[in-house]
């Protein structure tokens, strides 16, 4: 076709938009969005077709072979400024919003500025802590209602009043506080005028930005990148990054708004000592500087292993680290103190994932891609986890997919989590009780023949003795096990027979009981069953909770495994690194966390390291951790804040968050990315590496004549960049992995070359084990069970606003003002006999310890069971958690035990199951 006198290559399904663009020809559009389906109504981006009378949307009108358009007549431009002159008509200037689509074209078209002195229509809502919404500035594109119905998927602003009184609104127009919104900023980022504006911009309280910088979001696993706005280093603002491949511009209230903490003014900003090791008396800590602190640090490790060993050392990992800083910390403890004491999160996480799906299919990690699942999967069995909350741009893909594509999503949790609303099926089934429901969905495949049998034949082994295993496992009894009815299981089996390719997504209600690792094979065998491997749409996906959970148990931070998950008891792996790093890497697994952490209160270890972790907030049975951390001889920490962790430090390391150092991430489906800094860390913190990199160098120093040597022994270059390369050259995984290879789109592991494109499916050829193994697994109790005393079963997860321990997101005034304090969710049935309302305060007992919390009563909860988030120090829900563990992966049982509940103050609102947090 040709545009404007030059021949343009229209493309299948194009509209002359879209080819207008591809050819760099500039057509001027304000209802349009490249996120959202065209609209037309805003009439700037009409036409001249020859042949055609008329003008013509661009946006809307398929382009064709031949066709000869004109985008720059004087018809053209005289209707753009007359659509502009109309628009401007009723249009009131707003906030100043930078990069007001409005104003900028009609100053290009010549039209002016509005002059408009008739006073405003509409009252400004101010409800929230971040948009502020103006209506009097509002064009009627529609692309904010557009965009939450069509990308969130929440629908929470619709259209209301007709003609001239047409209007944006919330919920039943209200204000945005009080509607569905999830506050994920998603309307403001199209909102071509100042209509909807971000607080931060208002009133010239903020710098406006001078320059951008591209990062990758430091909270849950999704791996989403966004675009910071910077003013004299400081972020000002966030805007979704719409080329971005794990969120393709799509972001959550965090992300969009989690940043306030970067400049918090408790930020660690010099390094603390116990006055004591100062040569002072008392043990109040001190700020120093880095070389003592350093030394300190150094010479005590040093001294530690001379007395007693090298395992009396421990070192405690990071999921919030990068990738090369979790590398550098367990080669420190593996090479130079000759130590495999080294764990992280994963093990509170997906330890059970791990240990489960290496033995089943031979390895450990998320099979398929967020894209594959949410554009190609004909169903989505979510089962222990509450996506829209814990992974919530995941979340929001999976409810745009089934309500634009009728994706059928069954899910199955003890409650009616968002997820639920956008779903086909839920399953609510007591906790614990994952094992029995999985079983009986297998046993209802059997026994109907819904079993791909051409695959189960070719690539999988132990299908007979596991059809053994599930022979009577039915059904109705599965039934009066889990809660679920008999009618629903047998529904989501054929759900899961007549929708496949299907994927399976789990997260920590899977994992974090005593059976953990049972309960991954489980959701293993299922999949397996229906043929759900090496195919777009299908896998085992289990989500990490944390941006860099996978990365950090790809680098080793695992107690039994290097590097590439090669195990510490495999003599050949070991000589790879052994040959590297000059030493003999000890051939005996290590200590878990909750092993360490139990071993510093009896004296088996005698110093730890604790980088970026807050077990003091997230360990279960925490009196007892705290106890532990009290005992410890020698307990440093490095962190951004003195966190609930670092005031049992003796030495506190103040480090940089993500947005001021480099690195990369690997997000939950293995997409390895890269991030530098955008703003300088305060004071005299230093990023991760720089710390680890100079307590090494001080290490090896006293060490003398024993320093190890070999072709990557020394320490002398510990830049980001440079351990990338010493990653890829000792572990095949990331094998073609480097900086300048990332660029801002990442590649998914495994990538063994620096040719490879890198793989976002895995096990299309084959498994890695050869075939697939079924194992056969059997519901068991939880350790832990209510009874006369303690008749409530407790389980703990997360809200979308808040994050992990709350060590960043409780410093974000915006996030901590919707959700400020500890809450626990209750049927109505269990407050009744209990004195307990909505709204009221309520003590919350375990027999390990208590809290206060405000109680929230939802019939979308199942009777008997109470639900708590794990972020308020001021009522840790691991007060109340036990330590009772998987017999394999070590893990806590976290979802399961036994409390009672009380009212304690009369309810200070009144509110029910539609009220917002």
């Amino acid at each position: 076709m040709i545009i404007d006198g030059r021949e343009v290559p229209a493309g299948p399904d194009s509209t002359i938009l879209d080819a207008a663009q591809r050819a760099g020809v500039s057509v001027p559009t304000l209802c349009h969005h490249p996120s959202l389906p065209p609209d037309g109504s805003c009439r700037m981006c009409l036409v001249e077709i020859d042949g055609r009378a008329g003008l013509h949307p661009a946006c809307t009108f398929p382009a064709a072979d031949g066709m000869v358009v004109r985008t720059e007549s004087e018809a053209t431009r005289s209707a753009r400024r007359n659509a502009l002159r109309l628009l401007l008509r009723d249009y009131r200037p707003g906030t100043g919003k930078p990069g007001n689509e409005l104003l900028e074209m009609a100053a290009r078209h010549g039209v002016g500025t509005p002059t408009q002195t008739a006073p405003p229509s509409w009252p400004v809502d101010d409800s929230n802590p971040f948009v502020r919404v103006d209506r009097n500035a509002c064009i009627r594109c529609w692309r904010c209602v557009r965009a939450c119905d069509l990308l969130n998927g929440v629908t929470a602003i619709g259209v209301y009043g007709r003609d001239e009184r047409a209007h944006i609104g919330f919920g039943l127009d209200g204000p945005m506080q009080d509607s569905a919104c999830e506050f994920c900023g998603m309307c403001e980022a199209v909102c071509p005028t100042d209509a909807l504006t971000i607080k931060p911009f208002i009133g010239g309280r903020t710098p406006r930005a001078d320059r951008g910088a591209s990062t990758v979001c430091g909270y849950c696993g999704v791996g989403c990148r966004l675009d910071l706005h910077l003013a004299d280093g400081r972020i000002v603002g966030t805007s979704p990054d719409w080329r971005a491949p794990a969120n393709h511009g799509l972001l959550c209230v965090k992300g969009r708004f989690g940043w306030d903490y970067v400049r918090h003014a408790e930020r660690l900003t010099r390094p603390l000592v116990r006055r004591r090791f100062l040569g002072g008396r008392g043990e109040d800590l001190v700020e120093t500087d880095w070389d003592t602190a350093l030394d300190l640090v150094a010479r005590t490790f040093v001294e530690v292993k001379a007395r007693h060993g090298a395992d009396a050392l421990g070192f405690l990992a990071s999921a919030k680290c990068s990738n090369e800083e979790n590398y550098l910390f367990q080669k420190l403890a593996r090479q130079l103190i000759g130590t495999n004491n080294v764990d992280h999160c994963a093990r509170l996480c997906h330890s059970p994932t791990v240990a489960a799906l290496t033995q089943a299919l031979g390895s450990g990690a998320m099979t398929n891609s967020m894209d594959d699942i949410v554009r190609e999967a004909r169903c989505v069995f979510v089962i222990g986890s509450n996506t829209t909350e814990q992974h919530p741009v995941l979340g929001m893909r999976l409810r745009r997919a089934a309500k634009q594509r009728g994706l059928p999503i069954i899910v199955a949790d003890p409650r009616r989590i968002p997820l639920v609303d956008a779903a086909a099926l839920h399953l609510a089934l007591r906790p614990g009780t994952d094992i029995a429901l999985l079983n009986a969905l297998a046993h209802e495949l059997i026994a109907k023949g819904w079993v791909d049998r051409r695959f189960v034949e070719a690539r999988t082994e132990g299908f007979e003795a596991f059809a053994a295993s599930v022979r009577e496992d039915t059904p109705d009894r599965a039934a009066a096990v889990t809660g679920v009815p008999a009618a629903d299981i047998r529904r989501a089996a054929w759900l899961l027979w007549e929708r496949r390719p299907g994927a399976l997504l789990f997260a920590m209600g899977i994992t974090q009981h005593t059976c953990g690792t049972d309960n991954a094979f489980a959701c293993t065998n299922l999949q397996l069953l229906l043929g759900n491997f090496g195919v777009a749409g299908g896998g085992v996906n289990p989500l990490r909770g944390q941006n860099n959970v996978q990365g950090a148990s790809d680098m080793g931070a695992l107690p039994d495994v290097l590097p590439g998950y090669a195990p510490v008891a495999d003599a050949a792996a070991r000589r790879r690194f052994d040959e590297a790093w000059g030493v003999t890497v000890p051939p005996r697994p290590g200590l878990t966390v909750t092993e360490m952490v139990d071993a510093a209160r009896t004296g088996g270890i005698r110093g730890l390291w604790v980088l970026g972790e807050n077990a003091a907030m997230t360990d279960p049975d925490l009196n007892h951790v705290h106890r532990c951390l009290a005992a410890c001889e020698f307990l440093v920490v490095q962190e951004i804040f003195r966190s609930e962790t670092a005031r049992f430090a003796h030495v506190v390391l103040p480090a940089a968050a993500s947005v001021e150092k480099a690195g990369t991430f690997t997000n939950t489906d293995r997409r390895i990315q890269r991030f530098d800094p955008a703003v300088p860390a305060p004071g005299d913190a230093r990023p991760d590496w720089w710390i680890i990199g100079e307590i090494a160098r001080r290490v090896m120093r006293l060490t003398g004549p024993h320093r190890p040597s070999g072709p990557r022994a020394g320490w002398d270059d510990v830049s980001p960049a440079a351990v990338m390369d010493e990653i890829a050259g000792l572990t095949p995984l990331y094998g073609g992995v480097s900086h300048p290879r990332l660029g801002e789109m990442g590649l998914q592991w495994p990538c063994p070359d620096p040719g490879h494109p890198g793989t976002p499916l895995l096990h299309v050829e084959g498994f890695p084990r050869g075939r697939a193994r079924f194992t056969p697994v059997f519901h068991r109790p939880a350790a832990e069970l209510p009874d006369a005393d303690y008749p409530l079963v407790l389980t703990t997860g997360r809200v979308l606003e808040h994050y992990h321990s709350g060590t960043m997101t409780r410093r974000v005034p915006g996030l901590n003002w919707l959700v400020p304090e500890a809450t626990i969710e209750m049927h109505p049935r269990d407050a009744g006999p209990r004195a307990v309302l909505d709204g009221g305060r309520v003590r919350v007992r375990s027999r390990r310890g208590s809290l206060t919390a405000v109680a929230r009563l939802s019939a979308g909860i199942a009777p008997v069971t109470v639900f708590m988030p794990f972020h308020f120090a001021e009522a840790a829900a691991n007060v109340l958690t036990h330590a009772a563990l998987d017999p394999v992966a070590k893990i806590p049982e976290y979802k399961v035990c036994a409390v009672t509940v009380e009212g304690v103050t009369p309810s200070a609102r009144g509110g029910g199951d539609g009220e917002r947090r």
